[in-house]
This record gives C-alpha cells, sequence and structure tokens, in this order.
C-alpha cells in the first residue's frame, strides 16, 4: 500500500508539474493590426480588443488560468479599464475568461444561445463528453438575437449574428472605421473547420456565414479568425472554395448512396486540400469528411 501511494504522489507531482509548465510557456503576444484595433494571441481563440479614449472593447477571452497574462498584455496597449466583452460564441476557450472579466467591470455580451448553452450542462455525443454549466458571474448580461451596434472608441462597432455554423451562437464583429473583422470560430485560417453539429453547428450554414463576410469586406479588410493567423479577403475566397468543393464532392457521393464510413474513409475526397495540409491540424481530412456527410444527409 505504502508503494502504491507514493507511485500515486509521484504521478499527481509530474503531472501538476507539466502542467505548471506548459502554463508558464505560454505568452500572450500582441499585434497591432489597424488603428485602434489589436489581435491577442496565447492558448485558444483569438482575442480581439479596441483601445481608445472610451475604454477597451473585448472579443473573447480564452482560458481562466491566462486571465492575469491577458490583463498584462492589454496593459501594454491601454491603461483604460475593460467596459464591453463581447463572446463569438460558447466554448470554452473562447468564454473561459469571463468570470474573471466580469469581476474587472467587463459587461458580457453574446448571442441569445450563447446564454442558452452556458446556463446548462451540454452533452456533446460526437465527442462523448458533458460540459458542466458555467457560473453564473460567468454568463453574458446582454444578448441579441441578430444584430447589435456599438459606438466606442470613435468608431462604429457592428456585431451580426451568422446562422448554424460552427455552432448556433456565432457571432462575428466588425470594426468599421478599422476596418477589421473577427470572425470568431466561422473561419479556422487554413485550415480545415470544427464545425461543431452537437452545438447546432452545419456545413452549409458554415458556408453561408463566410458569404456573409465577404459581402461586409473589402479588399482592404483585416480578418482575426478563431484560431490561427491575420487574414484577408482573398484567402478568405479562397477557403471558401474549399469548403464549397468539399461539399460538392460529398453531396455526390451522397447521391450515389455512398455511406458515412465509406465517405469517410476516402481520403480522394479532400486529397486536393489534405495535400495543402489543411488537414494537419485539428481537424483532419478523415474527420471533415464525415462532419460534412453527417451534416448534408441531413
Amino acid at each position: 500500500m505504502k508503494l502504491l501511494s507514493f507511485l500515486i504522489t509521484i504521478i499527481f507531482l509530474a503531472t501538476n508539474l507539466h502542467i505548471f509548465s506548459q502554463q508558464k510557456e505560454i505568452q500572450i503576444k500582441v499585434h497591432h493590426v489597424s488603428k485602434n484595433v489589436y489581435m491577442l494571441v496565447g492558448q485558444g481563440g483569438n482575442i480581439a480588443i479596441s483601445a481608445g479614449e472610451d475604454g477597451i472593447f473585448m472579443i473573447d477571452d480564452q482560458f481562466a488560468r491566462l486571465t492575469p497574462k491577458i490583463l498584462k498584455a492589454i496593459k501594454t496597449v491601454s491603461e483604460k479599464e475593460i467596459k464591453f466583452l463581447l463572446n463569438t460564441h460558447w466554448h470554452g476557450d473562447h468564454t473561459g475568461g469571463n468570470e474573471n472579466m466580469e469581476k474587472e467591470g467587463a459587461v458580457i455580451i453574446a448571442h441569445e444561445n450563447v446564454r442558452k448553452r452556458m446556463s446548462t450542462d451540454q452533452f456533446q455525443k460526437r465527442r462523448n463528453r458533458t460540459i458542466k454549466a458555467a457560473p453564473k458571474d460567468a454568463l453574458p448580461i446582454i444578448t441579441f438575437t441578430k444584430d447589435l451596434n456599438f459606438h466606442f472608441n470613435g468608431e462604429s462597432i457592428y456585431a451580426f449574428h451568422v446562422h448554424n455554423a460552427h455552432t448556433d451562437g456565432d457571432a462575428m464583429v466588425y470594426f468599421g472605421n478599422s476596418n477589421v473583422l473577427h470572425m470568431g470560430d466561422t473561419y479556422f485560417q487554413g485550415k480545415y473547420p470544427y464545425i461543431d453539429l452537437d452545438s447546432g453547428g452545419s456545413a452549409q450554414g458554415y458556408i453561408d456565414a463566410i458569404k456573409k463576410a465577404l459581402l461586409i469586406i473589402d479588399d482592404d479588410t483585416k480578418i482575426i479568425p478563431g484560431h490561427r493567423n491575420l487574414s484577408s479577403k482573398a484567402e478568405l475566397k479562397e477557403y471558401l472554395t474549399m469548403l464549397e468543393e468539399i461539399k460538392t464532392s460529398i453531396l455526390t457521393e451522397i447521391s450515389s448512396g455512398r455511406t458515412e464510413e465509406e465517405v469517410t474513409k476516402n481520403p480522394k475526397l479532400t486529397k486536393k486540400y489534405d495535400d495543402l495540409n489543411y488537414g494537419n491540424w485539428f481537424i483532419s481530412g478523415e474527420a471533415i469528411r464525415r462532419t460534412f456527410y453527417i451534416s448534408l444527409k441531413k
């Protein structure tokens, strides 16, 4: 028993030391995007802030454990208070710091479906896990159904809902004067997207969301994706082409009577984009084929 207890202690210490070392290594990098808009990159979804005379307008906040580093990074840009925090959707790598930011005085805003999902336990069938409801102080206190306008730091900030894309509560945020669009997880720059079917996401909705973004932006717009690198309209158009080509291929297979497993296991359907390394990150070619099949088969 003593040996067993000793081994458990060693494993516990090793695990926690590993977690601590990982957290210690994470750095929050600040990128000046345009005028008074900045992108913060750390672990989780990309953060955007508008910093000006009215204070800080913030989009997403990654994980709770990173809040001190995020606040320190923001201070390198502005000493002003965080007035508003808008969540692009409900996932924890974008909302994990909500409770901490609320204590800093931020008013939390999101689409109404974000609050609904954060308010109750969420069972995700395809990942076989349950995500516990968020604490009360982490919930958005202002919700919207379609769009919302802010007049803050000398510019118009337009937040708008896109239907059943990455989830059922996605919002994009466009900074008018700075000409910057934050797309949340309706855009994974350079990689296949994660379409959360258990949270109301859909392949067609994801495509439609990108089409809506393209109607709003111009060739000079800077795009902040939910994950990865700063992007442009030209890149987003290429991304849309990729999604539409995969959709066409999968629909052809469905029309031919192919099963979910046959489509999932057929690498030829996504080979063009697998070869361009779209699938060597979070979502593989196999995973995107399965997701499109399930979503389009409905």
